[in-house]
């Protein structure tokens, strides 16, 4: 699972109020590269919640690799930003596309209701009685 995947999903088990951003518990990840795409980067920000990918680096034992404070755009996408290794843009690209976490758990913030990942896939299924 990405971590762009975990910045969209939410729980919706009976009794959550928000449901969201669910705590991420990762006991695997590794990082698989892929190539920079800057457009896709800066079409995704906007829908990015940006605390929430702090605090999944943060859980991954990562707390250097994002700012608390998103950078702005000007620095993100700087002329020649995606060539300069350690740039904004490449940082931001590693966090959201280049780690996958494949064991762990999803913690719901309101229920405590945990989700499993299994080989890199979060199971969000519910129980009969948390619909």
């Amino acid at each position: 699972m990405r971590l762009l995947t975990h910045n969209m999903l939410a729980s919706n088990v009976r009794g959550a109020t928000t449901g969201y951003p669910l705590k991420l518990e990762a006991a695997k990840w590794v990082t698989k590269e892929v190539e920079l795409n800057a457009d896709f980067i800066r079409g995704l920000l906007p829908k990015i919640d940006w605390r929430a990918l702090v605090a999944a680096t943060r859980a991954l034992g990562l707390p250097e690799l994002l700012p608390e404070e998103q950078p702005a755009e000007e620095e993100i996408f700087a002329e020649g930003a995606a060539e300069v290794e350690g740039s904004a843009i490449r940082r931001i690209h590693h966090a959201l596309l280049e780690i996958h976490v494949q064991e762990g758990s999803l913690v719901c913030p309101d229920t405590s209701r945990c989700f499993p990942i299994d080989k890199g896939i979060p199971n969000m299924m519910l129980h009969e009685d948390e619909v």
